[in-house]
């Protein structure tokens, strides 16, 4: 089933459980739902995250300290869906979950409430094992789409994906970025021709306008490290740093400013 978007664009909020700890994560997930997220990627903290750029890395290696596990993140998801039905999605590499037992997982994951998941290292090529256990606990599959990737792949990755497909950017990790390459809304168009799914652009998106201007091609916006940044600099105050900031992110932009 596809994720629905309450807002146009939707905006996705990635948060690394067990950053500063987990009651804060569950407050801060809440705080994001309520200020205007429309889904919640549960960052599962690991400690080698080839695709996050520092601010995560840093948020990632926090949460470690603080012991967070998979059960704690599915923990948290369960309790945040007893006070709201806002997507939720467990955002993780993969060794996580193949050390949890991916039945077990998935099993576990559809009793917490959670709409699917994003492995971020795991390619559409070898998710022969993954898609059909997904898929029988009605939990979405979500697949990265990168710039350098052939029609041919983009194909498969739509075939294999549902609720919505992430669209990189741009190559390279995630991170805040001054302005959005035009690679997005060209790989966007492409992905298009392959399926009628929701398409969420991520990596390096921080800033009202920039959600706007994805909102012009797309179907929603992926904030992480902007977010995660928040919290990192808010010291005490992380759950009203994070409502700040995606009110922010809520807020029209003027069409001169989007143009």
């Amino acid at each position: 089933m596809p994720i629905t978007f309450a807002h146009k664009p939707g905006l996705v909020a990635y948060v690394t459980c067990g950053d500063p700890d987990l009651p804060t994560t569950k407050a801060i997930v809440l705080a994001a739902i309520r200020a205007g997220a429309d889904v919640i990627e549960l960052g599962v903290p690991f400690s080698d995250p080839v695709a996050d750029g520092p601010v995560i890395q840093r948020a990632s290696e926090r949460a470690l300290r603080q012991g967070t596990t998979l059960q704690q993140v599915l923990d948290v998801a369960a309790e945040v869906r007893r006070e709201s039905d806002a997507g939720l999605i467990v955002f993780s590499y993969l060794n996580p979950l193949l050390r949890y037992g991916l039945e077990r997982f998935c099993s576990a994951a559809e009793a917490a409430g959670i709409d699917g998941a994003l492995i971020t290292d795991l390619p559409v090529e070898e998710a022969g094992e993954y898609l059909p256990l997904m898929r029988a606990h009605r939990l979405a599959t979500i697949f990265l789409a990168a710039p350098t990737s052939t029609d041919e792949r983009l194909k498969k990755i739509a075939e294999a994906s549902s609720g919505f497909v992430y669209a990189v950017s741009r190559t390279g990790v995630t991170g805040t970025r001054t302005e959005l390459p035009q690679d997005a809304r060209s790989l966007v168009s492409r992905i298009r021709k392959y399926t009628s799914l929701p398409v969420a652009v991520g990596f390096g998106i921080s800033t009202p306008e920039q959600v706007a201007a994805v909102g012009e091609y797309a179907e929603a916006a992926v904030v992480g490290s902007a977010l995660m940044q928040a919290i990192e600099n808010s010291k005490d105050a992380a759950v009203a740093a994070v409502t700040e900031l995606v009110h922010k992110l809520r807020a029209p932009v003027p069409e001169a400013v989007k143009n």
